[in-house]
């Protein structure tokens, strides 16, 4: 649900899964079976889990600095995934821990790759914390503008900046069919697939 062009998607995939997608918008570019719809009218029969990402802007920092018109839709996503009575997973970012319960934490680190990129999972099985690597030195933001700028420098010494292209944000984050304004709002698959297959084991 709220499935955008399918970052998570695609992560659910490599684990195992037949995925299918929901969103307001049309998505050309989703990889796997699409509806246009509203994730919170769509049924949910007939499915062995859920996977959402309610849209994250009314919990961003910047939304927090100054405040927007974002729905916060975690509340009354989870009460209907509850209601679906299949294992679910509420994805958001690290602002919306307020409104998660009991989230995991993932970042690039843990897979190898070039963003930080953190975000909350909030999941209704069993899965345990993944291990906390050390933070990458001079790692890449895929938001905002593709400049090339640096961004921040870390009390370390080290950088982030933006990323200069669309190549090279698409190969740190492990997505090449999106464009920038899909990519900078997608989940890296390496977090669903960490996630999926912890999930199919659920299940078995």
């Amino acid at each position: 649900l709220f499935c955008g062009a399918g970052g998570a998607a695609m992560g659910y995939h490599r684990a195992g899964f037949e995925v299918v997608g929901v969103d307001l918008k049309p998505q050309p570019r989703y990889p796997f079976e699409f509806h246009q719809g509203d994730a919170m009218t769509w049924p949910l029969e007939g499915f062995d889990a859920i996977h959402a990402s309610p849209p994250c802007q009314a919990y961003t920092t910047m939304a927090q600095r100054w405040p927007t018109k974002s729905l916060e839709l975690i509340t009354e996503t989870r009460a209907r995934l509850i209601g679906s009575g299949v294992p679910y997973v509420i994805e958001n970012v690290l602002g919306a821990k307020r409104a998660m319960k009991s989230p995991v934490t993932l970042t690039g680190e843990l897979f190898g790759l070039r963003v930080h990129r953190p975000r909350y999972f909030e999941v209704s099985f069993l899965m345990g914390n993944p291990p906390r690597p050390p933070r990458q030195r001079n790692p890449v933001a895929v938001y905002g503008k593709l400049d090339g700028r640096r961004l921040l420098t870390r009390a370390d010494g080290s950088e982030l900046r933006a990323c200069a292209d669309l190549g090279e944000a698409s190969v740190s984050m492990g997505i090449d069919w999106m464009e920038w304004d899909e990519l900078r709002e997608a989940i890296p698959p390496a977090y669903t697939e960490f996630i999926g297959k912890r999930l199919l084991e659920h299940l078995a």
